[in-house]
């Protein structure tokens, strides 16, 4: 192409026509600029390719990220239930058991000292993007909104309250390793029976606190999930 364009360069300085050789070298400018601009284009229809289809591999991983989420924070949420349920029991029937039916509190007690299950998110596709800077670039901003309140507010918020939870279950099988240990409460006056219901009623209160925010996250999932 290059010979070609000179033997036409040649001919016309040859002739002498600088009208017509200023019109050629227009013309080749042009047609120089075109290729340019093609090639810039073709170069971002790659670029957006590209960044399209990693907006779709984030969403994707994120997606499942959480569907996975959501299934644990269900199981937690439950097993979290069936807790503060029988806190309520033992609160309403302790004393009365305690002086009629042991058995049955001990049977209580050790059902409510089964360990708990604290939630701890998956971060992994969301953690990529954001380390690669690549969730600035991304198109889907409701999406992109979303998902990043959900990580850096509601789980942050929510991994500092599983702390709490954990700090406050700890304390009270530390405390009460014993009954754990051997299915019994020992034997008690009423004063010290009172100080077991206010120790495990502490950690109910922070139960109770913590099972709402796993639902408000929960919540935040459902309309993550369903963003297209």
């Amino acid at each position: 192409m290059k010979p070609f364009f000179r033997k036409i360069r040649q001919k016309l300085i040859s002739s002498g026509s600088i009208s017509k050789y200023l019109l050629y070298a227009t013309g080749e400018i042009a047609l120089v600029m075109i290729g340019i601009l093609l090639a810039l284009q073709v170069n971002n229809w790659n670029e957006e390719r590209k960044q399209s289809a990693a907006e779709e591999t984030f969403m994707t991983g994120v997606k499942n990220d959480l569907s996975q989420d959501q299934q644990y924070i269900n199981l937690i949420v439950e097993s979290a239930e069936k807790k503060l349920a029988l806190f309520d029991q033992l609160e309403d029937r302790a004393i009365e058991l305690y002086q009629n039916d042991r058995q049955a509190l001990d049977s209580l007690v050790m059902a409510y000292f089964n360990p708990p299950r604290t939630f701890y998110p998956i971060f992994g596709s969301y953690e990529s993007a954001v380390s690669g800077n690549e969730i600035s670039r991304f198109n889907n901003k409701e999406f992109m909104s979303a998902a990043t309140r959900l990580y850096n507010s509601i789980y942050a918020r929510l991994m500092d309250n599983a702390e709490e939870h954990d700090v406050r279950w700890f304390y009270n099988t530390k405390k009460y390793s014993r009954v754990r240990r051997t299915g019994n409460l020992p034997d008690m006056s009423r004063e010290d029976l009172q100080v077991f219901l206010d120790d495990i009623y502490n950690y109910h209160i922070m139960l109770e606190y913590y099972k709402n925010l796993l639902l408000d996250a929960n919540s935040e999932i459902e309309k993550i999930l369903i963003i297209n």
